[in-house]
């Protein structure tokens, strides 16, 4: 299934666990965010990487 939305929950801790596995989709600042008009299918892997990764689970996405 391609994930169609990704979103970063309140609590991110900004360790960059994310943004080294997915750097085209998201970006640290205070927060993580996740990047505007990224094709999420495209980097599939590193979402579901950071996701797992993510030490406060706050890496969520939605699948079609």
């Amino acid at each position: 299934m391609a994930i169609i939305s990704v979103r970063v929950e309140e609590g991110c801790i900004s360790c960059g666990v994310c943004e080294e596995a997915a750097p085209k989709v998201f970006e640290i600042d205070d927060v993580s965010t996740v990047i505007e008009g990224v094709n999420f299918a495209d980097f599939d892997a590193g979402i579901r990487e950071a996701a797992e990764e993510c030490p406060v689970e706050v890496i969520k996405f939605e699948e079609e």
